[in-house]
């Protein structure tokens, strides 16, 4: 913030930079992005939730890629390198945290299901006075949204790269590519790597099969291409899929008990 400080500004300002050393735990934002908004790679000094309210966005960092549907969000820590990008118009809630306040939470990204009550005082603590008092009711909120990121359940809307340069190496050409039809020996030709060491460099370093990795890949991408307009066929053959009922078939086993429902034919 410039000049007088943040509670003169009107309308609060949108600018990150401007929330990184505010003396509160919290600074909560909100603003549209229009469809194709891309940040560039960039991190920052506090800690980052990336709720969206209305819409899709993706991201992408060193150890990973994530989707960030409506009614999810992205923890994102602080100083972490990341680039984002919107999927259509997207309706941004973006809460800047002390890192003191967040030394117990998690050191890398993940997607989580936002609460009703979550997404509630979010909403209200950006309407808050951006120094807000913190006996008061801004204080109540930022105290409520601490404990409710704090035990939001992550999602399966997460990609782990491996740190392997031949696992990576395969990982970034699928994410490239989700309908190629090569299967795993193709790829550890490709890599340079045996189908075995392929095999376990995926379960040790990802948590997933390499079958269960390339599905959960070729989903996030369905639903970035789904956000955007594409008919369910279109997403489909894009993702490598002969039909969108296949496609349904592993969004539903993929995503599990999330709440988004797979595009419809």
């Amino acid at each position: 913030m410039h000049g007088n400080g943040p509670n003169v500004l009107s309308p609060r300002s949108t600018a990150a930079a401007d929330y990184q050393t505010i003396p509160r735990p919290i600074a909560v934002v909100r603003k549209p992005l229009p469809a194709g908004s891309e940040t560039g790679l960039h991190h920052h000094v506090r800690a980052q939730l990336l709720y969206a309210t209305a819409g899709l966005m993706s991201a992408k960092a060193e150890d990973g890629a994530w989707v960030v549907p409506e009614g999810h969000a992205l923890w994102i820590p602080a100083r972490l390198p990341h680039t984002t990008v919107t999927h259509g118009p997207v309706a941004l809630c973006t809460a800047y945290l002390d890192r003191a306040a967040v030394a117990t939470f998690p050191e890398t990204c993940r997607v989580i299901a936002v609460s009703p009550l979550l997404s509630a005082a979010l909403v209200a603590l950006a309407e808050e006075p951006v120094l807000y008092a913190e006996d008061g009711r801004g204080g109540h909120l930022a105290a409520l949204v601490l404990d409710e990121i704090g035990r939001a359940p992550a999602t399966p809307l997460t990609l782990r790269l491996p740190r392997d340069p031949r696992l990576r190496r395969v990982c970034l050409a699928i994410i490239e590519d989700p309908a190629s039809e090569d299967d795993l020996d193709a790829w550890a030709d490709r890599a340079g790597a045996s189908r075995r060491t392929l095999t376990r460099g995926f379960r040790a370093e990802t948590g997933l099969s390499f079958g269960d990795w390339r599905a959960r890949a070729r989903v996030i991408r369905a639903l970035a291409l789904t956000a955007e307009g594409r008919p369910p066929r279109a997403v489909a053959a894009a993702v490598g899929y002969r039909s969108a009922q296949a496609l349904r078939l592993t969004m539903a086993r993929v995503l599990g008990p999330t709440g988004m429902a797979p595009p419809s034919a």
